[in-house]
């Protein structure tokens, strides 16, 4: 398979996977307790995953300023060092929070707040520029959104960024952003249990590349069993938009059959069920780019081992369309 794929009309080239940088950002919270990261991280590890990952041919990293409040980009700036140059580094704006209690305390969709974020964000990651910078808000009023789409405009004008987008479900408020000349992607959920084909569409027409988050439903397609999770780990206390985990003291059990009808063709090849997954992404549309997380040296050598083993068929595909019932 190609090992690049393009994103959207910006003319830069990223590697066909992408590693997403959420699970290193260690624990966070909101105000009232809930947990919004993976649970405890070993830092030296996610540096040294994130180098393993370079070595094998990664070469696009999605962060967000909000992840660990602030400790996810710190970690990566570290990472990359001197190897900034080799890599697209993506990261996100729009929520506000206190890095010293790691606390999301709210959210800002001003121009203003933009440009602050930004600067923070520069200075946590080591860098003098963002490849791709993504506005975090998804549920965000469309009249402000492109408030903030004429703000990345001039962020680009004046090299701060190089490209922009918005990580948003909903294929109108994309079409909002895919308006502005240098927008070049929609960060969204896709994974073999939660297709998006109005998505697909959009950025097939208006040429954005779909940067793919929860490309393994939050490991499940990963083969994770787990009974209950730590209590500092997302996943415990699931968010109704978290599908599949139940009341978070185990996985739902009617996706856990479903991933096991699908298990003999994401296997095929010699594949990993984990890279079955990301091999169904790509062969459903060339502009994907999954993002799966990481937190460890193995996990980063599994998902990138993904890239040798190419996408699906399109027979395969059309047999798990057929299994799942759609």
């Amino acid at each position: 398979m190609e090992t690049t794929r393009t994103l959207g009309r910006s003319g830069i080239e990223v590697s066909a996977l992408g590693f997403g940088c959420w699970a290193i950002g260690g624990e966070w919270q909101s105000t009232d307790g809930q947990p919004l990261g993976w649970g405890k991280v070993d830092d030296e590890e996610s540096v040294r995953a994130v180098r393993r990952a370079l070595d094998l041919g990664i070469t696009f990293f999605d962060t967000a300023d909000t992840y660990g409040a602030g400790h996810s980009e710190r970690v990566l700036g570290r990472a990359l060092g001197k190897r900034r140059d080799d890599v697209v580094l993506a990261t996100k704006w729009g929520n506000v929070f206190d890095e010293d209690t790691r606390t999301l305390t709210g959210q800002d969709d001003t121009p203003a707040y933009a440009r602050r974020a930004l600067t923070a964000s520069l200075g946590r990651l080591g860098t003098d520029h963002i490849d791709l910078y993504q506005l975090h808000l998804s549920d965000l009023d469309p009249t402000l959104a492109a408030e903030l789409r004429d703000q990345c405009e001039e962020l680009v004008s004046e090299g701060l960024i190089r490209a922009y987008a918005w990580s948003t479900d909903d294929p109108a408020r994309a079409a909002v952003f895919a308006e502005g000349e240098h927008c070049a992607a929609v960060q969204h959920a896709l994974n073999v249990m939660q297709d998006a084909p109005e998505m697909l569409a959009l950025c097939e027409e208006s040429g954005l590349a779909s940067i793919n988050r929860s490309p393994l439903a939050m490991g499940l397609l990963a083969g994770k069993r787990q009974g209950p999770v730590d209590a500092g780990d997302i996943r415990s206390r699931p968010p109704a938009w978290l599908q599949g985990f139940g009341d978070g003291t185990s996985a739902d059990p009617e996706w856990l059959a479903r991933i096991d009808a699908l298990k003999e063709i994401l296997t095929s090849e010699g594949r990993t069920l984990a890279q079955g997954a990301l091999a169904w992404i790509w062969a459903r549309s060339p502009w994907t780019v999954p993002i799966p997380g990481f937190r460890s040296v193995a996990q980063a050598e599994q998902n990138a081992g993904a890239m040798e083993k190419g996408p699906l068929t399109d027979s395969q595909l059309t047999e798990i369309n057929r299994i799942l019932g759609r």
